[in-house]
């Protein structure tokens, strides 16, 4: 077992803190590896700095040693994750460590990949070098939770998106909806389907809005799949995610009974361009634990469901939903009949219910944008 410290000190924070920031920087372009930083320091001093930039690219602590400006040697690396000791699309980086002459590695965890899992600090603890769990754990798990979760359950993180007035509808009566909310906030949130493998909705949503579900307003840093949820196989084949589907990843997970049921249909989309993926119901709707197994093995390490409501409330129902990116319009509609966010079956008493954890709040332009975290074990 990785030996936990019983202290740490306030540099040792600082330094994990800096390569926490780091990691962050490789956020849409290294997934399905974790995010991760490295930062050199010798008395005192930071030799360098580095982090996992891209997929396929080196990792953070090669990154930092290629850039290091003097010799490594007698250094403390602090490293946000476990250093790997496997061969994978580029060497080991516990090797690297050893034969830099590194004296010291601080990580705030071990790797919860099979491959390395505990491999790396073992590695490092044969060759002489001093090794310490433990500094800023919680968010560096908070960083990688996608990461952990993949590693962990085989599923990607699932992140719930949508935007509200201030009295909580999402919509008038008429189900009108654009624009609740003004042009910064639908750029952040095209900026957060820049950064997930794939953005979901509810065939409802395709029928009521025919969205593109594309990244645009920003640079995207991976193109996200479109996925839409079916189980009657309902979507238009004159929709826009249909006629797109040759240029942008595009699936509709249908019922198995469904897809059996209309050949014809299946191929109709296919020939655009669509994946149709068959998979089981549960009492009716598709399963969406077993979808997010099957997204799971692409492998995809985040999601962004974007509703409408009843697949929103359906992800809660399930127990499947990990965070959730509010944002709240100064608007106020009113109106019994106008929609709220959330549908699904919900709960029958509040008293069992977990309290979700508001993790920050900032405006986006005239509105806000409120992040919560929502399943426990991802803090």
């Amino acid at each position: 077992m990785p030996r936990q410290l019983t202290a740490t000190t306030d540099l040792d924070e600082r330094y994990m803190a800096r390569a926490l920031k780091l990691a962050e920087g490789g956020r849409g372009y290294v997934e399905p590896n974790p995010l991760v930083g490295c930062v050199l320091v010798r008395n005192g001093r930071i030799l360098a700095e580095g982090l996992h930039r891209r997929f396929g690219a080196a990792h953070a602590e090669v990154d930092a040693l290629l850039r290091c400006t003097g010799s490594p040697k007698r250094a403390t690396a602090y490293v946000t994750l476990e250093p790997c000791a496997h061969q994978g699309k580029t060497p080991p980086c516990a090797d690297a460590l050893v034969a830099a002459g590194i004296a010291r590695v601080v990580v705030p965890s071990t790797d919860p990949n099979p491959a390395v899992a505990g491999r790396g600090l073992r590695r490092l603890r044969r060759a002489g070098i001093q090794v310490d769990v433990g500094v800023l754990r919680k968010p560096a798990r908070q960083l990688n939770a996608p990461f952990f979760k993949l590693c962990r359950d085989g599923m990607p993180y699932v992140m719930l998106k949508w935007a509200q007035s201030l009295d909580g509808k999402i919509a008038t009566r008429t189900g009108q909806s654009q624009w609740i909310t003004a042009a910064p906030a639908r750029r952040e949130a095209h900026r957060l389907r820049g950064r997930v493998d794939a953005v979901l909705v509810g065939v409802g949503t395709v029928l009521a809005d025919d969205p593109a579900l594309t990244c645009r307003h920003v640079k995207p840093r991976r193109i996200a799949a479109r996925v839409v949820v079916d189980t009657h196989l309902r979507t238009p084949t004159r929709a826009r995610l249909v006629t797109t589907a040759a240029d942008t990843p595009t699936m509709i997970f249908t019922a198995r009974t469904t897809f059996e049921k209309s050949p014809r249909r299946v191929r109709t989309l296919e020939r655009a361009g669509v994946e149709v993926v068959d998979l089981p119901t549960r009492q009716g709707r598709i399963d969406l634990r077993r979808a997010l197994l099957w997204m799971g093995k692409q492998p995809w390490t985040s999601i962004l469901v974007e509703g409408g409501g009843g697949l929103l409330g359906a992800f809660l129902d399930a127990d499947l939903a990990d965070e959730a990116h509010v944002f709240v319009a100064p608007r106020l509609i009113g109106g019994s009949a106008a929609p709220g966010p959330l549908g699904g079956t919900g709960p029958t008493d509040v008293g069992g219910l977990d309290h979700a954890k508001l993790t920050r709040s900032r405006r986006v332009g005239p509105d806000t944008l409120h992040h919560f975290l929502i399943r426990a074990e991802n803090v």
